[in-house]
Protein backbone atom coordinates (compact mmCIF):
# COMPACT_ATOMS: atom_id res chain seq x y z
CA UNK A 1 0.00 0.00 0.00
CA UNK A 2 1.48 3.52 -0.91
CA UNK A 3 1.44 6.24 1.16
CA UNK A 4 -0.84 7.82 -0.81
CA UNK A 5 -3.17 5.07 -2.02
CA UNK A 6 -6.92 5.76 -2.61
CA UNK A 7 -6.25 9.57 -2.36
CA UNK A 8 -7.13 12.33 -4.87
CA UNK A 9 -4.86 14.72 -5.61
CA UNK A 10 -4.76 18.10 -7.12
CA UNK A 11 -1.44 19.76 -8.48
CA UNK A 12 -1.30 23.01 -9.79
CA UNK A 13 1.79 24.32 -12.21
CA UNK A 14 2.05 20.93 -13.50
CA UNK A 15 4.01 20.50 -16.20
CA UNK A 16 6.95 22.25 -14.22
CA UNK A 17 9.60 20.66 -12.53
CA UNK A 18 8.71 20.37 -9.42
CA UNK A 19 4.91 20.26 -10.39
CA UNK A 20 5.67 17.06 -12.55
CA UNK A 21 8.61 15.56 -10.17
CA UNK A 22 5.68 15.50 -7.17
CA UNK A 23 2.60 13.99 -9.93
CA UNK A 24 5.52 11.03 -10.22
CA UNK A 25 5.69 10.39 -6.49
CA UNK A 26 2.11 10.61 -6.13
CA UNK A 27 1.58 8.15 -8.57
CA UNK A 28 3.84 5.71 -7.74
CA UNK A 29 2.45 6.34 -3.75
CA UNK A 30 -1.22 5.42 -4.95
CA UNK A 31 -2.70 8.53 -5.74
CA UNK A 32 -5.25 9.70 -8.41
CA UNK A 33 -4.54 13.14 -9.60
CA UNK A 34 -5.67 15.97 -11.62
CA UNK A 35 -3.12 18.10 -12.84
CA UNK A 36 -3.57 22.08 -13.63
CA UNK A 37 -1.54 24.14 -16.10
CA UNK A 38 -2.07 26.80 -18.41
CA UNK A 39 0.17 25.91 -20.79
CA UNK A 40 -2.14 23.22 -23.23
CA UNK A 41 0.40 21.74 -25.35
CA UNK A 42 2.39 20.98 -21.97
CA UNK A 43 -0.49 19.57 -19.44
CA UNK A 44 -1.04 17.21 -22.83
CA UNK A 45 2.61 16.22 -22.92
CA UNK A 46 2.56 15.96 -19.17
CA UNK A 47 -0.40 13.69 -19.00
CA UNK A 48 0.94 11.56 -22.01
CA UNK A 49 4.10 10.68 -20.30
CA UNK A 50 2.78 10.36 -16.59
CA UNK A 51 -0.13 8.32 -17.66
CA UNK A 52 1.84 5.61 -17.54
CA UNK A 53 2.22 5.68 -13.35
CA UNK A 54 -1.21 5.72 -13.18
CA UNK A 55 -4.83 7.82 -13.34
CA UNK A 56 -4.77 10.78 -14.28
CA UNK A 57 -6.75 14.06 -15.46
CA UNK A 58 -6.03 17.41 -16.61
CA UNK A 59 -7.67 20.86 -16.58
CA UNK A 60 -6.42 23.49 -18.56
CA UNK A 61 -6.70 26.95 -16.01
CA UNK A 62 -5.30 29.94 -15.34
CA UNK A 63 -5.10 29.71 -11.62
CA UNK A 64 -5.58 34.05 -11.51
CA UNK A 65 -9.12 33.49 -12.78
CA UNK A 66 -11.55 32.71 -10.15
CA UNK A 67 -14.29 30.70 -12.96
CA UNK A 68 -11.02 28.96 -14.04
CA UNK A 69 -10.23 28.08 -10.35
CA UNK A 70 -13.64 26.97 -9.73
CA UNK A 71 -13.83 24.74 -12.62
CA UNK A 72 -11.05 22.79 -11.97
CA UNK A 73 -11.95 22.01 -8.48
CA UNK A 74 -15.61 21.11 -9.17
CA UNK A 75 -14.07 18.96 -12.10
CA UNK A 76 -11.82 16.92 -9.66
CA UNK A 77 -15.11 16.52 -7.53
CA UNK A 78 -17.08 15.51 -10.66
CA UNK A 79 -14.87 12.54 -11.59
CA UNK A 80 -12.92 11.65 -8.44
CA UNK A 81 -15.51 12.58 -6.24
CA UNK A 82 -13.12 14.45 -3.19
CA UNK A 83 -10.29 16.28 -3.27
CA UNK A 84 -7.95 14.43 -0.38
CA UNK A 85 -4.53 16.66 -1.21
CA UNK A 86 -3.63 19.93 -2.91
CA UNK A 87 -0.50 20.91 -3.74
CA UNK A 88 -1.09 24.86 -4.22
CA UNK A 89 1.80 24.90 -6.55
CA UNK A 90 1.36 27.30 -9.45
CA UNK A 91 4.05 30.55 -9.71
CA UNK A 92 5.99 32.53 -11.63
CA UNK A 93 9.30 34.24 -10.48
CA UNK A 94 8.82 37.65 -12.48
CA UNK A 95 11.72 40.15 -13.38
CA UNK A 96 14.81 40.40 -11.99
CA UNK A 97 15.37 44.59 -11.27
CA UNK A 98 15.90 46.78 -8.19
CA UNK A 99 12.13 47.66 -6.93
CA UNK A 100 12.37 51.10 -7.98
CA UNK A 101 12.91 49.77 -11.69
CA UNK A 102 9.35 47.27 -11.20
CA UNK A 103 6.44 48.50 -13.28
CA UNK A 104 3.38 47.91 -11.89
CA UNK A 105 2.54 45.59 -14.71
CA UNK A 106 5.35 43.27 -14.04
CA UNK A 107 4.35 43.60 -10.20
CA UNK A 108 0.14 42.56 -10.95
CA UNK A 109 1.24 39.75 -13.00
CA UNK A 110 3.64 38.26 -10.05
CA UNK A 111 0.83 38.84 -7.44
CA UNK A 112 -1.84 37.84 -9.98
CA UNK A 113 -0.43 34.14 -10.09
CA UNK A 114 1.37 33.77 -6.51
CA UNK A 115 -0.90 35.17 -4.18
CA UNK A 116 -4.49 35.53 -6.10
CA UNK A 117 -4.01 31.83 -7.84
CA UNK A 118 -3.17 30.34 -4.35
CA UNK A 119 -5.90 32.64 -2.28
CA UNK A 120 -8.10 31.56 -4.97
CA UNK A 121 -7.15 27.89 -4.70
CA UNK A 122 -7.37 27.74 -1.08
CA UNK A 123 -11.17 29.27 -1.14
CA UNK A 124 -12.25 26.60 -3.33
CA UNK A 125 -10.71 23.72 -2.40
CA UNK A 126 -11.26 24.27 1.37
CA UNK A 127 -14.72 23.84 1.12
CA UNK A 128 -14.68 20.31 -0.48
CA UNK A 129 -12.24 19.29 2.49
CA UNK A 130 -14.05 21.13 5.41
CA UNK A 131 -16.99 18.94 4.09
CA UNK A 132 -16.02 15.69 4.01
CA UNK A 133 -13.67 16.12 7.21
CA UNK A 134 -10.27 15.73 6.47
CA UNK A 135 -7.25 16.76 3.24
CA UNK A 136 -3.98 18.19 3.39
CA UNK A 137 -2.89 21.69 1.30
CA UNK A 138 0.77 22.43 0.72
CA UNK A 139 1.30 25.70 -0.52
CA UNK A 140 4.78 26.40 -2.71
CA UNK A 141 6.12 29.60 -1.42
CA UNK A 142 9.95 29.99 -1.25
CA UNK A 143 12.85 31.06 1.05
CA UNK A 144 11.93 34.40 -0.36
CA UNK A 145 8.91 33.82 1.85
CA UNK A 146 10.90 33.93 5.07
CA UNK A 147 13.92 35.77 3.69
CA UNK A 148 15.31 38.73 1.37
CA UNK A 149 17.20 39.12 -1.21
CA UNK A 150 17.73 42.44 -4.07
CA UNK A 151 16.19 43.06 -7.16
CA UNK A 152 13.34 40.50 -6.99
CA UNK A 153 11.10 42.57 -4.70
CA UNK A 154 7.42 41.49 -6.57
CA UNK A 155 8.15 38.28 -6.15
CA UNK A 156 9.30 37.95 -2.57
CA UNK A 157 6.29 39.73 -1.55
CA UNK A 158 4.48 37.81 -3.28
CA UNK A 159 6.26 34.61 -1.15
CA UNK A 160 5.72 36.21 1.99
CA UNK A 161 1.99 36.78 1.63
CA UNK A 162 1.87 33.11 0.96
CA UNK A 163 2.83 32.57 4.64
CA UNK A 164 -0.24 34.84 5.94
CA UNK A 165 -2.40 32.93 3.87
CA UNK A 166 -1.05 29.66 5.04
CA UNK A 167 -0.95 30.16 8.78
CA UNK A 168 -4.85 31.59 8.64
CA UNK A 169 -6.33 28.87 5.94
CA UNK A 170 -4.83 26.24 8.66
CA UNK A 171 -6.02 27.68 11.85
CA UNK A 172 -9.36 28.13 10.09
CA UNK A 173 -10.09 24.72 9.16
CA UNK A 174 -8.34 23.10 11.86
CA UNK A 175 -11.56 21.86 13.61
CA UNK A 176 -12.28 20.08 10.40
CA UNK A 177 -9.22 17.81 10.53
CA UNK A 178 -7.86 20.04 7.03
CA UNK A 179 -4.51 21.02 7.17
CA UNK A 180 -2.42 23.81 5.56
CA UNK A 181 1.41 23.63 5.75
CA UNK A 182 3.86 25.64 2.80
CA UNK A 183 7.20 24.87 2.16
CA UNK A 184 10.66 27.09 1.30
CA UNK A 185 12.53 25.84 -1.24
CA UNK A 186 16.05 27.46 -1.60
CA UNK A 187 17.39 27.29 -5.73
CA UNK A 188 16.15 24.43 -7.13
CA UNK A 189 17.88 22.90 -10.82
CA UNK A 190 14.78 24.40 -12.84
CA UNK A 191 13.41 26.25 -15.28
CA UNK A 192 12.85 29.06 -13.29
CA UNK A 193 16.11 28.76 -11.78
CA UNK A 194 18.01 29.40 -15.10
CA UNK A 195 15.62 32.27 -16.15
CA UNK A 196 17.10 33.76 -12.79
CA UNK A 197 20.86 33.34 -13.16
CA UNK A 198 20.10 34.88 -16.49
CA UNK A 199 18.68 37.77 -15.24
CA UNK A 200 20.83 38.17 -11.70
CA UNK A 201 24.13 37.46 -13.99
CA UNK A 202 25.67 34.52 -11.74
CA UNK A 203 26.14 31.08 -12.04
CA UNK A 204 24.59 28.07 -10.61
CA UNK A 205 28.45 27.21 -8.80
CA UNK A 206 28.39 30.39 -7.48
CA UNK A 207 24.58 30.57 -5.92
CA UNK A 208 25.62 27.03 -4.59
CA UNK A 209 28.45 28.17 -3.00
CA UNK A 210 25.93 30.37 -0.77
CA UNK A 211 24.67 27.02 0.63
CA UNK A 212 25.82 24.86 3.11
CA UNK A 213 24.70 21.53 1.66
CA UNK A 214 26.72 23.12 -1.65
CA UNK A 215 24.40 21.91 -4.17
CA UNK A 216 20.79 23.67 -5.83
CA UNK A 217 17.68 20.99 -4.07
CA UNK A 218 16.50 18.31 -7.11
CA UNK A 219 12.97 18.17 -7.62
CA UNK A 220 13.05 14.59 -5.68
CA UNK A 221 13.88 16.93 -2.46
CA UNK A 222 10.89 19.04 -3.12
CA UNK A 223 8.70 15.98 -3.75
CA UNK A 224 9.65 13.90 -0.72
CA UNK A 225 8.98 16.56 1.47
CA UNK A 226 5.35 17.55 -0.51
CA UNK A 227 4.76 13.66 0.27
CA UNK A 228 5.84 13.68 3.58
CA UNK A 229 3.27 16.53 3.96
CA UNK A 230 0.57 15.04 1.63
CA UNK A 231 0.55 11.67 3.96
CA UNK A 232 -1.21 10.70 7.46
CA UNK A 233 2.89 10.66 8.28
CA UNK A 234 2.47 14.37 9.12
CA UNK A 235 -1.28 13.84 10.78
CA UNK A 236 -0.28 16.12 13.87
CA UNK A 237 1.37 19.01 11.64
CA UNK A 238 -0.76 22.56 10.02
CA UNK A 239 0.02 25.95 9.90
CA UNK A 240 3.81 25.12 9.09
CA UNK A 241 6.33 26.70 6.90
CA UNK A 242 8.50 23.78 5.97
CA UNK A 243 12.77 25.24 4.79
CA UNK A 244 14.01 22.85 2.17
CA UNK A 245 17.04 24.93 1.77
CA UNK A 246 19.80 23.07 2.27
CA UNK A 247 20.70 24.86 5.72
CA UNK A 248 20.69 28.56 4.29
CA UNK A 249 18.53 29.22 6.75
CA UNK A 250 21.16 28.69 9.64
CA UNK A 251 23.17 31.20 8.39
Amino acid sequence: MGKLSGKVAIITGATGEIGKGTAIKFLNEGAKLLLVDINEDALKKTKEELELYGVIQTVLSDVSKESDVKNYVDSCVEHFGRIDVFFNNAGIEGKVAPLVQQNLEDFDAVMNVNVRGVFLGLKYVLPKMIAQGCGSIIVSSSVAGLDASPNLSPYIASKHAIVGLTKSAAIESANANVRVNSIHPTAVDSRMMRSLEEGMGVKQDTIAKGIPLGRYGTTTDIANLVLFLASDESAFITGAQYRIDGGKGAM
